[in-house]
């Protein structure tokens, strides 16, 4: 026994060994509430062994790396969608930005560090973006950005009025003025970023536009985008646009995505054959689903819940799912609907399927609606970064000698597949 510990220490191995209290607790033969208070530091004591196992799991739980692979980043990640595609093609993640505690929560349980590793977290990203030397160098960049409007009102405008431009007047206070600064001073080989379709059309195309001018005209980059739907990987439409952008020119075309040819799957391959009751409506919310949409019907407007069976394809999960689950609604019979369950959304998703191993939910039913609703399509994303793949490669070859982890990583694609 020792009389005292380091409390962070122990906070810091649970979350590289992607452990939760429960799971924690079972392990080193505890109660929950003793290992609360030793990640609190309220124990007065800790047996060293105890410490020790928990950096036993936790090395070896870490994944393996590839020690040649190509370096990325991954800002605004969310609980890493963007990630676990480019560690299949060969890429090692050297940073994250993630403000979000719960989101950081679920990351770290599914994305540990060995500890001896020299990846580092970020909260909020704006002071990396006033001094982007403390981002580590990197090949590709990625970036999940939320949408802010700009404080001018269009490059086209500005050039009209004879008015100087450039992004640190069009994007300063924005998050994507952030990325930029981290562009501009690393400027890696390549980046992947991503956004709700409505960036094309927010504050009537100068968003997108200023974008688009920053990345190709102030930055150099040659730059590329495709609004993609998901329903051909999951039982979802989800539509997102996703700019992918290379330093030099190459022949990358998002037209020559690899898209899953015939039906897409149907919600029935992702939902559970059994789920607690607790997802069912209550009477009073049900009831209340219901007259609200009457209202709106007699109004005219499509306002109101949606419900699905096995055979339907859902609408697109959003941020606020937890409030009421009325956007996704199953059908059960001789009941009242349910809600998704967690592990239904993260199926949704694509971060698993049944049968494989399990994406690992830390967080209440609350945060995981939101991180859900927040994320962005695994397998769409596994298409394009097999897409990027041998743009990347080239790239790098460029300068040097590709490692052979890059070349030779693999990602399996639906077949048969065509040219979406």
């Amino acid at each position: 026994m020792v009389d005292s510990y380091d409390k962070s220490e122990f906070s810091d191995l649970m979350d590289r060994a992607g452990l939760g209290i429960a799971e924690t607790a079972d392990l080193l033969g505890v109660h929950d509430r003793t290992v609360r208070r030793y990640r609190n530091g309220e124990a007065r004591r800790i047996d060293r062994l105890k410490i020790e196992k928990l950096r036993d799991i936790a090395n070896g739980r870490c994944r393996d790396r590839q020690d040649g692979g190509f370096r990325f980043i991954d800002l605004f990640a969310g609980v890493g969608g963007l990630r676990r595609p480019f560690e299949e093609i060969g890429g090692r993640c050297v940073f994250t930005s993630e403000w979000d505690r719960f989101c950081k929560e679920t990351y770290t349980a599914n994305f540990p560090e060995p500890a001896d590793s020299d990846h580092e977290y970020a909260g909020d990203i704006r002071p990396y973006a006033a001094d982007p030397a403390l981002v580590p160098p990197h090949d590709v960049l990625l970036a999940g950005f939320p949408c802010q409007p700009f404080s001018i009102a269009g490059v086209s405008k500005k050039n009209a009025l004879g008015r100087p431009h450039g992004f640190l007047c069009d994007t300063q206070g924005t998050l994507f003025y952030d990325l930029a600064e981290i562009l501009r001073h690393h400027r890696p080989p390549a980046f992947l970023l991503e956004n709700v379709r409505n960036l094309e059309r927010h504050d009537g195309g100068r968003t997108f536009a200023t974008i688009m001018h920053v990345l190709r005209d102030e930055l150099g980059y040659s730059v590329s985008a495709r609004v993609i739907d998901s329903s051909p990987w999951v039982p979802q439409k989800r539509e997102r646009i996703f700019i992918a952008g290379f330093r030099q020119e190459t022949d990358f075309d998002f037209g020559e995505l690899a898209v899953p040819a015939g039906p897409g799957p149907t919600l029935g391959s992702i939902l559970e054959p059994k789920v607690d009751p607790k997802y069912t409506l209550t009477a009073h919310l049900w009831n209340y689903l219901k007259e609200y949409k009457k209202k709106h019907s007699r109004a005219g407007n499509g306002f109101g819940y949606s419900l699905f069976g096995p055979d339907d394809v859902t609408r697109t999960l959003s941020a606020r799912y937890y409030k009421d689950g009325s956007e996704i609604l199953i059908r059960q019979r001789g009941r009242r609907p349910r809600r998704l369950t967690p592990r239904e959304c993260a199926r949704l998703m694509g971060f698993e399927k049944p049968g494989e191993e399990a994406f690992r939910i830390p967080v209440s039913d609350t945060q995981a609606y939101r991180q859900f609703g927040n994320a962005v399509v695994v397998p769409v994303v596994r298409a394009v970064a097999q897409l990027m793949k041998p743009h990347i490669v080239e790239l790098l070859a460029r300068e040097g000698e590709v490692p052979l982890a890059v070349q030779q990583a693999d990602i399996p694609m639906p077949e048969p597949t065509i040219a979406g």
